[in-house]
């Protein structure tokens, strides 16, 4: 690569400054440059232009000028926007985009009362609604900016909202769970910036008061997401009825759920309690195993519903792009934090299906909900923004993953993702080693990457291997690599220097996976990415009934073909009804990647799960 896009010096000093403080050190650090090519880079590239650039930041800013809201939850755009902008600038750092931060911040500051307040609720209504969560993305999105620069201002001003929250709280002798909807969950997510203050700030009471937050968990008006963290996230609470959905009693708010998780491994690592880390994992592993569906995201409705087990039949308001980021960011955050296979194949499978076919070709717009079968329709206006809380949030998810494409780690380094481009992080010993990716992955399941480091050094670098590659070829400097397994990584301890290279194959044959007995469903998966039929591609009509010819392992033959308008196009063997005596022969189905099934400039129908006739011979 010609060019890495560094991070400011001062925010990498910084942020390993708070990091050495911490009770509890992540496994993996971030890289502290990155260049990302291909296909991933340009839907980046498109982001940044189309949706954090092209956004009108004093709209944003003037909704906190008029505090007469008593309801609604015009706060949290500025700060998902903010903080989707600086992954953006730590991706990429352009003085265009440095300056539309500084008087994005500079507009916030400006409206912050004598108290500290900022937000847009009526004196009567403060502590209601979603004033609480707003006041969380303010926070966040100040102590990025300090992170990003050093600015004091904002981390005090940061400061100055946690304080007029705790002394609001005080004088009225409220809980934080008795605070607006979802069994205080909402409100009491402001448990992450309370931590990440604590951290930068060591004042004790920022810490007292996460501990006081997680305590009023576990009361009787709130979510218990300590005592309930090995109960099914939908059947925590039973018995909510429609009228009770979106009210307090609702205890399984999806999104707003994992953001307090978030929280809750930030107070692990300042305290090393290891419930609170045991708390999130278990419900982790349980959102995995009960919700999350074959394009990598769940819900419906915003809520958990046990979705996993019924994502082959339409479901209402399926899949909001705020749980895919907020799944997406949990996951992230677990990887740094225990450096496990399972969490960057999450994010794997979450990016390249349900984030990524959330948004539009050009990057500009984010669909509020995404289905399985269906069409791609566009989420309307919230609050009088301009935009909804799903366009304000998806680059939150989309520029997460860059700087996790490889890491440093205790032991040397480690590859998570495969992504034509080149990304430079730490050694034990403190040398910058940079490692360069050339492959045009998921495409293909080829990658070949070359390392770059000023003097050799003796590590182990790891490479992480996706828990459907079953057959996989790792070889350094043309020699095989043993011990290769799928879902973990495959530790390769050498003495690395410049010039060294690493190749793998992957196993990209089609799977075939199923659901059901009757109905019975299939889908297909090709390495990371779902595929789907739309009523784009030619041959068979999408809608009519056929079913894929596999192998007896549930390998399909999937024959790549050109591709007009999506990213990838394939054509495989399908069973159709036979209207005849004989049997079927079989026909031409053709796919596309779900990212762009129904994704282009016209609206199509597209579908996922495909059923199988029912034949009553096999129903005795």
């Amino acid at each position: 690569m010609k060019q890495l896009f560094m991070y400011a010096a001062g925010a990498v000093c910084l942020l390993c400054s708070v990091n050495s403080q911490a009770q509890v050190k992540d496994q993996l650090q971030a890289a502290t440059a990155i260049k990302v090519g291909g296909i991933v880079g340009q839907r980046l590239d498109s982001s940044y232009e189309n949706r954090v650039l092209a956004q009108d930041v004093d709209r944003l800013v003037n909704a906190f000028r008029q505090r007469n809201e008593t309801s609604r939850w015009q706060s949290e755009f500025w700060g998902k926007w903010f903080t989707s902008a600086v992954l953006a600038y730590r991706y990429h750092p352009q003085p265009r985009l440095k300056k539309v931060l500084d008087h994005a911040v500079a507009g916030l500051l400006s409206t912050q009362s004598a108290d500290g307040y900022i937000g847009n609720y009526a004196d009567s209504a403060r502590l209601k609604g979603w004033d609480i969560w707003g006041r969380k993305y303010c926070m966040l999105g100040l102590l990025d900016y300090y992170d990003l620069t050093g600015d004091k201002k904002s981390l005090q001003a940061a400061a100055r909202v946690a304080d007029n929250l705790m002394n609001e709280l005080a004088a009225r002798n409220r809980s934080i769970v008795q605070c607006g909807s979802y069994r205080g969950m909402a409100a009491s997510s402001v448990l992450e910036p309370v931590v990440l203050l604590y951290t930068r700030t060591r004042q004790q009471k920022y810490l007292d008061f996460a501990e006081a937050i997680v305590r009023d968990w576990e009361t009787p008006a709130g979510p218990q997401l300590l005592s309930k963290a090995t109960v099914n996230v939908s059947a925590r609470f039973p018995g909510v009825t429609a009228k009770q959905w979106y009210g307090p009693q609702q205890g399984q708010k999806a999104y707003e759920m994992m953001s307090c998780y978030e929280g809750l491994l930030e107070l692990y690592r300042v305290t090393g309690n290891e419930k609170y880390k045991n708390a999130v994992e278990q419900t982790w592993q349980n959102i995995y195993d009960t919700e999350i569906n074959i394009a990598g995201s769940g819900a419906a409705a915003e809520m958990w519903f046990g979705g996993k087990a019924l994502q082959t039949t339409p479901v209402y308001h399926f899949q909001e792009t705020c749980v895919t980021v907020t799944w997406l960011k949990l996951s992230e955050q677990l990887l740094r934090l225990t450096g496990e296979a399972k969490y960057a194949d999450a994010v794997e499978h979450s990016f390249y299906n349900a984030l990524l076919g959330s948004m539009s070709a050009d990057g500009a717009q984010w669909a509020k909900y995404t289905p399985l079968t269906g069409e791609r329709l566009p989420g309307s206006e919230q609050c009088g923004m301009g935009l909804n809380c799903c366009e304000a949030s998806g680059p939150r998810g989309l520029f997460n993953v860059p700087l996790f494409i490889a890491t440093g780690a205790q032991q040397g380094a480690q590859v998570n993702y495969f992504v034509e481009g080149a990304a430079e992080v730490r050694t034990p010993r403190g040398q910058k080693i940079t490692l360069a990716q050339h492959t045009d992955y998921p495409v293909s399941g080829s990658v070949q990457m070359e390392v770059s480091l000023p003097k050799p050094e003796d590590m182990s670098i790891g490479i992480r291997i996706p828990h459907w590659s079953k057959n996989t070829t790792l070889k350094v400097n043309g020699e095989a690599v043993g011990n290769v397994r799928p879902g973990a990584y495959t530790q390769i301890r050498r003495t690395w220097k410049s010039g060294d290279k690493v190749t793998m194959e992957l196993d990209m044959r089609g799977r075939v996976i199923t659901m059901g007995q009757t109905p019975r469903y299939a889908a297909i998966m090709r390495g990371p990415v779902l595929l789907a039929r739309d009523a784009r591609l030619p041959g068979v009509r999408t809608g009519v009934t056929v079913h894929p010819i596999a192998d007896k392992d549930g390998y399909i033959d999937l024959q790549p073909v050109k591709a007009a308008g999506m990213w990838m196009q394939y054509k495989a063997a399908f069973y159709p009804e036979s209207y005849m005596e004989k049997a079927p022969e079989p026909v031409a189905v053709y796919l596309c990647d779900y990212a762009s099934a129904g994704n282009g400039k016209e609206r199509s129908f597209f579908q996922t799960w495909m059923p199988y006739l029912v034949d009553p011979k096999t129903l005795q």
